[in-house]
């Protein structure tokens, strides 16, 4: 009966090491994967950390070139009623279309004055130019080149096209580097805008 009770006592004492290794080894497991994990996750992190502060670095420098040129001067082109190229069945396109282009140094004289401290109080001022008044008759000169463009551009395109976002953007961009070439370095397009975009 004895060597029974000691036979069984050492079984459990055997049990016993085997489950508070198995535990230690479980323990010292977790806490290696922990610690593998949290270094990584460290460097995952202060790296993505890292690139969001280049990336916002990126954003404010190009930020501050590109607030100087987004104010531009809207040339209304007008309606256009075309012809769309489906093969099938012929679909039409009216579009109302807007140019925003840059602008001059030279376009708002009234406000360098102001800026510089006027004309100085020598006499009567000359009756003031407006500015629009001149850049519209400016870009009157190019306006049947620049709808040519437009025409050209979108009558080549097909209705299934042009019913996209994709093929809308696509359409401006070409019309983009139209006017660009028509312009010829005088101003820059800045955007392209469609008021009214109606396909039957």
């Amino acid at each position: 009966m004895a060597d029974n009770d000691k036979a069984t006592d050492g079984k459990s004492q055997e049990i016993t090491k085997f489950l508070i290794m198995t535990l230690a080894s479980i323990v010292i497991m977790f806490i290696v994967f922990a610690g593998v994990n949290y270094v990584i996750m460290e460097n995952l992190i202060s790296q993505k950390i890292s690139t969001l502060n280049l990336s916002q670095e990126e954003l404010s420098e190009e930020g501050g070139s590109e607030d100087e040129i987004q104010k531009g001067i809207i040339v209304d082109l007008g309606d256009f009623i075309l012809n769309l190229c489906d093969e099938n069945q012929k679909k039409y396109l009216k579009v109302n279309v807007a140019l925003e282009v840059t602008q001059k140094d030279t376009d708002f004289p009234a406000q360098t004055e102001e800026k510089s401290g006027g004309h100085g109080g020598h006499g009567a001022a000359p009756a003031p130019v407006d500015p629009m008044e001149a850049i519209q008759k400016e870009m009157n000169q190019y306006k049947p080149a620049i709808r040519d463009a437009v025409i050209t551009n979108l009558s080549s395109k097909t209705s299934t096209e042009l019913s996209t976002a994709a093929g809308k953007e696509l359409a401006k961009e070409q019309i983009t580097n139209d006017v660009n070439a028509i312009l010829g370095g005088e101003r820059e397009v800045l955007r392209v805008s469609f008021g009214q975009f109606i396909i039957q």
